[in-house]
């Protein structure tokens, strides 16, 4: 039923300012709308991600959003690193951890958090 149809996430962030020189500055995410002074609409791809105030932000324990990069994984890495992005590093059964990117037969996924401690990652798939 909802197959066809795209999804939007939602993240939580405790101050919208830092989110915003965040996900438009560090991620490079176009804003598209905004609702009053608690939610910020921003494109990615063909779908939409709202960042709104919360006082639960970065609560969540698990990765929020991934973001499908094919094979500019490598590229993608060193142009979030060059912007201060820091990936963090797990130790997870059936991958093994090359430079910043973890590694699983053909899947690659990097992690990395927002300022609020949300888990976001890129993959090659």
């Amino acid at each position: 039923m909802l197959g066809n149809i795209d999804a939007t996430a939602h993240l939580a962030v405790r101050d919208l300012n830092q989110a915003r020189t965040f996900y438009e500055g560090t991620l490079g995410l176009t804003k598209v709308g905004a609702e009053g002074d608690e939610v910020i609409v921003y494109r990615s791809g063909h779908t939409l991600l709202n960042v709104y105030r919360s006082k639960e932000a970065g609560t969540n324990k698990a990765t929020a959003v991934t973001w499908a990069v094919g094979e500019k994984m490598d590229d993608t890495v060193r142009a979030l690193k060059a912007k201060g992005v820091e990936f963090e590093h797990y130790n997870l059964p059936g991958l093994t951890l090359k430079g910043d990117v973890h590694v699983g037969g053909d899947m690659e996924v990097a992690w990395f958090k927002d300022p609020d401690g949300n888990i976001l990652s890129i993959a090659n798939r």
